[in-house]
Parts: structure tokens; C-alpha cells; sequence
């Protein structure tokens, strides 16, 4: 087995975590490879992580035959490691040193119980939905792919935005409001819900189109088949726009165009045997914190 470590800026009472990773890793004979600002980080923190070869793209990863990847971090980690995953997926286990969790749902507590699991085959992998973007002019080094959502967002006005918004080339709505989130199931939890967008269960055909604070007060979010292709056009005062892919920003100018189809891969996200969509949903939003629940 051969595992690659991803992880961003960590906070220092997690190097100790972080450590026992890389001993156990070498204990029990797993070769691995770090991304290499990561490894820079872990050195300057104390941490030992023995001999390891690093990476910092995607053809490192190929060139190298990864089973796995570990992501040390939240949620946002994980979705920055779409930038390895569009020309070859690499089943991804997060290990959560952030906040809420989401995707990175097992405990920095539970690192040798993580690696027992990888090494006996003890899991299963939850392959999500990706979004693909398609430009009329080359963005986001051509790594133009989202597991959680597509969003055009106003840039340099506080004056709202005319989203003109076509499913198949018919047209469904102009959207007046501060922007769009086109979401994946995966991203029904994140920006989308907080703009007040329904939860979607991961393994639905679907994405969500959510306005972002809506002039129009009957305009809804609305749910449709993940197979549509979605293109915009956009109006403001400003000729200048944002657009994003999960945690990634480009400016745009309204002469570029743009459509949202689903992705021909898919996120291989791993889930142990004991874990459940379901109960981490109740557990980190709460639900059920109620007396007349125990």
C-alpha cells in the first residue's frame, strides 16, 4: 500500500497527531509521499516524518501509483485535492483537524484505527458527483472542476447582479440578486444551505440552483437532473464579475462565456464500514438537540 499526504497551515497542538501519523505509517511498512509545502510546514513544526518523497502536481501523484490520499484538515483541504483528482481519482480519506467536517468526518484521535482500516480493506467508497465548467476562455489553469459548487458572485459594486440562467439551452429564469451557487449533492451542506438551499442526499442525480440574496421574494431554489447543461449570461453595473469552483476564484468580464455540466469522473470519497451519512448529518447540524430526544 502507498499512501500521499496532503494538508494546509495546521495549528501547533496538532503536530502531535500529525506525527503519530507518519510513525504509525512507518511502523507498519506503508510507503507514502507528502506534498511538499505541507512537508516544509511539518519540518518547521517539529515534526519528524522520516524519509519521504514529496509531490506538488498531479503527475507526481500518477507517476508514483497512490492508492490513497490522506488529507489532514477540514472540509476546505478536501476540496482543495481536486486539483490531483481530475485526470486520475485517488480514493480520499479526510481526517478531520478542522472545524465542522463534513467530508474530513474521522477524528485526528482515530489515526492508527485509520490506517488499520486502509491496510485490512475495512471500507467502502462514496463516489460523489463533480461539476465541469466550460469557458469561452481558459480559466482556473484548466483545472475546471468543483465537488461542491459553481457561484457567480458580484465583485465591484454593492449594486446587485441579472443572472440569465438557461437549463439546455431553454430559458429559466434571470436571476436579480448578489450571485448564484450551482450546487452538487455534496455541496448542499455549505454555502448553498446557508443561502437557503435544501440538503440533497449524496448519491442523488441532481444539483441545486440557489440565489444568493434574491430581490425577486418568490424566487425559490430549485432542484433539477444533474444530466441538464446550465449556462448564464451576466449583467451589472460593473463589467467585472467573480466566479469560483469550491475554494478557487477567477474575475471575469461579461463577454466570457459560461455553462456548468456534470463531470465525467466522479470524487472517490472513503467511508469506513461503521460510519453513516445519516448520523453525521444529525451530529453536525445539531439536529435532535432536544430533551425530548433522550
Amino acid at each position: 500500500m502507498k499512501v500521499a499526504i496532503y494538508g494546509r497551515v495546521f495549528k501547533k497542538e496538532n503536530a502531535i497527531f500529525i506525527q503519530q501519523l507518519y510513525d504509525y505509517l512507518h511502523k507498519t511498512d506503508t510507503e507514502f509521499i507528502t506534498e511538499e509545502v505541507f512537508l516544509a510546514q511539518c519540518v518547521a513544526s517539529g515534526i519528524k516524518p522520516r524519509l519521504t518523497a514529496t509531490f506538488t502536481t498531479h503527475q507526481d501523484l500518477d507517476n508514483n501509483e497512490i492508492d490513497f490520499m490522506i488529507v489532514l484538515g477540514g472540509d476546505g483541504t478536501i476540496l482543495d485535492t481536486m486539483i490531483y483528482m481530475y485526470n486520475k481519482p485517488i480514493p480520499v480519506l479526510g481526517i478531520n483537524t478542522g472545524r465542522l467536517g463534513f467530508l474530513a468526518g474521522d477524528s485526528k484521535n482515530d489515526v492508527k484505527k485509520c490506517i488499520d482500516n486502509l491496510i485490512k480493506g475495512h471500507y467502502t467508497i462514496d463516489y460523489r458527483s463533480v461539476l465541469q465548467l466550460e469557458t469561452s476562455t481558459p480559466l482556473f489553469d484548466k483545472v475546471n472542476f468543483a465537488l461542491n459548487d459553481f457561484v457567480i458572485h458580484k465583485k465591484d459594486s454593492s449594486s446587485m447582479i441579472t443572472i440569465h440562467t438557461y437549463v439546455n439551452g431553454e430559458y429559466l429564469n434571470s436571476y436579480w440578486s448578489d450571485g448564484l451557487i450551482i450546487s452538487t449533492p455534496t455541496g448542499s451542506t455549505g454555502y448553498s444551505l446557508s443561502c437557503g438551499g435544501p440538503i440533497l442526499y449524496p448519491t442523488v442525480s441532481s444539483v441545486v440552483i440557489t440565489p444568493i440574496a434574491p430581490h425577486n421574494l418568490n424566487v425559490r431554489p430549485m432542484v433539477i437532473s444533474d444530466e441538464y447543461i446550465l449556462s448564464f449570461e451576466i449583467e451589472g453595473r460593473s463589467t467585472s464579475f467573480l466566479i469560483t469552483l469550491d475554494a478557487r476564484s477567477e474575475s471575469i468580464t461579461t463577454n466570457v462565456q459560461l455553462a456548468i455540466k456534470k463531470a465525467k469522473f466522479k470524487f472517490p470519497l472513503i467511508r469506513f464500514n461503521e460510519e453513516n451519512y445519516l448520523n453525521t448529518l444529525r451530529q453536525k447540524l445539531m439536529w435532535g438537540q432536544d430533551n425530548r430526544n433522550t
